[in-house]
């Protein structure tokens, strides 16, 4: 959807192209249109900030920036010269007095227990830091499905992970009527057809099973309206409450 035409959109379809700038999919001039909008359009702006809100759960796995090189070099060499002989960084002391004092500061004990600790200090720091980013990078989700509306509103966002593990946040709340439940599906291929891969009686956040399926970028993913128990063909059968493609994650 491109920005250039924002003065001839309807509500719907400004709603979405908020919902797309706060995805970060758009770009270049369209992304420029979008946030010169956001200073004169007071409606653009509220339902920037509702999809902001809506996309919480995104926010929450923001990739971490990883440090610089010269960063971790000027930490390597910080910890590298707590280790240095105390003799090429003490000043030059002329006589033997001030030789005596060298060799006693050489010598104590105190100094080097104090130098070792701050060493290992800051090697447990660095373990720590590692040990976080490393669990971040594993919450971080490798392709994103926004299931929208007929009316282009956001219902569900689909995330899937690199050690397999794919899941449906809600959006927003969904009308179950009595004797009826949600009902996901995903279909990789026409041929196949869709497969159900998880079956839900209200709107909440919820694993999918995709066992052995295929999974990969612009896969299908929906949801419709079924029976208590599931499609009883094993294909969808109810109106469709919101459909969306997985897109590879920048």
């Amino acid at each position: 959807m491109s920005p250039s035409r924002d003065d001839q959109l309807s509500p719907p379809e400004r709603d979405a192209l908020a919902g797309e700038y706060v995805l970060g999919l758009l770009d270049g001039a369209e992304y420029a249109a979008a946030e010169g909008r956001l200073d004169t359009d007071r409606d653009f702006a509220a339902s920037v900030e509702r999809w902001r809100r809506h996309f919480f759960a995104l926010d929450a796995t923001a990739m971490p920036v990883t440090p610089s090189a010269e960063l971790w070099s000027g930490i390597e060499s910080g910890i590298a010269g707590l280790a240095q002989p105390a003799a090429r960084t003490a000043p030059t002391l002329p006589g033997a007095a001030g030789s005596s004092r060298f060799a006693d500061w050489w010598s104590s004990l105190f100094i080097w227990r104090g130098a070792a600790f701050a060493g290992a200090l800051a090697t447990i720091l660095l373990a720590v830091g590692l040990v976080g980013a490393l669990d971040r990078a594993k919450r971080q989700p490798l392709m994103v499905a926004v299931l929208l509306t007929e009316g282009n509103a956001a219902a569900a966002v689909v995330n899937t992970f690199a050690d397999g593990r794919v899941e449906m946040l809600p959006l927003q709340s969904i009308d179950v009527p009595a004797g009826k439940a949600l009902e996901i599906w995903t279909l990789w291929d026409r041929a196949v057809g869709p497969r159900s891969v998880g079956l839900i009686d209200r709107a909440r956040s919820t694993p999918l099973r995709l066992d052995n399926l295929p999974l990969g970028n612009g896969q299908l993913f929906e949801i419709t309206l079924e029976p208590a128990s599931g499609s009883p063909t094993g294909r969808p059968t109810g109106p469709i409450i919101a459909k969306g493609t997985t897109s590879q994650r920048l």
